[in-house]
């Protein structure tokens, strides 16, 4: 399965507010040896996201949005993801009980249009507040706000998707290669060596220049099963040896 993310809202391409849930999912992702395969930034235009939305679904991922789940009008992600998902928006039992219980003697309609979801749809609890999201064909809708964000999230991963975390968690290793040979295209048949060899490893390879355009050094590394990566690593190191290329671990 594909793990995708829609993180909504005009005041991050605006610039007006930065995006904090992109690193956070997939730091979460990462811990429970799992990766996040695309994410995707949108404004708050139902259309877009109905378009989105409807695309993600029919490709079965599981996908996680932030944002535009409010009672403000410039919140429209419920009404896009009912109009994915061909239904119309209905006061979800449980929400009601949940906002019910949070407000308590002041709840009036205003607050319980927090509630309205898609008809269908299963709540996610929302520990800081009460105000929960809301869950359907492994897509979490969630509030903008991190500090509800991400547990709703780390919620739904140990819920709905424990049967894919990854019994030995992946490792991450790379050297910092400089000197005249280190530069991409000269390694390009170590790492296709590396990759033929080691299917089951991401490589990856990072060059780093300078401010006055001057390149500085080469990160290049791989990331999965320890054992597999060190012998990857080892594999690496004495090529780049034999080449004459100085190397140093990446701190």
């Amino acid at each position: 399965m594909n793990f995708g993310a829609i993180i909504i809202g005009d005041e991050i391409l605006s610039g007006k507010r930065i995006d904090q849930h992109f690193a956070k999912l997939a730091e979460l992702l990462a811990a429970r040896g799992l990766r996040l395969s695309w994410v995707e930034y949108l404004g708050d235009e139902r259309a877009r996201i109905a378009a989105t939305l409807k695309r993600s679904i029919a490709a079965g991922d599981a996908v996680f949005s932030f944002g535009g789940i409010g009672n403000t009008p410039d919140d429209q992600t419920r009404q896009a993801a009912a109009e994915a998902l061909g239904v119309d928006l209905v006061l979800h039992p449980d929400a009601e009980r949940e906002i019910r219980s949070r407000f308590g003697e002041q709840i009036n309609d205003v607050r319980l249009l927090l509630g309205t979801f898609p008809r269908g749809v299963e709540i996610i609890p929302n520990p800081f507040n009460r105000i929960p999201g809301f869950r359907v064909r492994n897509h979490y809708f969630v509030p903008g706000f991190p500090q509800m964000a991400h547990p709703m999230i780390e919620w739904a991963l140990e819920t709905f998707h424990s049967d894919l975390f990854a019994r030995h968690r992946t490792v991450e290793q790379a050297f910092l290669l400089t000197g005249a040979n280190s530069y991409e295209s000269a390694l390009l048949d170590l790492m296709e060596g590396i990759v033929a060899d080691f299917p089951t490893l991401r490589l990856f390879s990072l060059p780093s220049i300078a401010d006055d355009g001057q390149r500085r050094h080469l990160e290049l590394g791989v990331e999965g099963e320890h054992a597999l990566v060190d012998q990857a690593m080892t594999r690496i190191r004495l090529e780049v040896e034999r080449r004459g290329i100085d190397w140093q671990w990446r701190p």
